[in-house]
């Protein structure tokens, strides 16, 4: 996986559709996820990186199912897009809880 983007709360980016992948590189369809982050927006700075600190570890131990993640400030939201490997969305959801514990699963596809 590349690095967890992390998108500014004023900038505007290009739709998520147009750069999340929506294919492995195998051309399998890809499974995405999102998870919410209630309040990470008015945490102090310290917070929210010592936060995006504990994601990118998270993913680390997924590195060969995580495809593309990207943590919107703005709405505390976190996506995730995953190779279609059962159940993995709610082990990773569950690993980020364990050391994020107001993160909520709020939708998966």
């Amino acid at each position: 996986m590349s690095e967890l983007v992390v998108s500014s709360t004023f900038l505007p980016a290009e739709p998520l559709r147009k750069r999340a992948p929506a294919f492995d590189e195998h051309g399998k369809a890809l499974s995405d996820f999102m998870v919410l982050i209630p309040g990470l927006v008015h945490k102090p700075q310290h917070l929210i990186q010592a936060t995006i600190e504990h994601i990118q570890t998270v993913f680390a131990g997924y590195n060969h199912v995580v495809v593309f993640a990207e943590l919107n400030l703005k709405l505390s939201l976190l996506w995730v897009s995953v190779k279609p490997v059962p159940g993995v969305r709610f082990q990773i959801t569950e690993a980020l809880r364990a050391v994020i514990p107001e993160a909520r699963l709020v939708s998966h596809i």
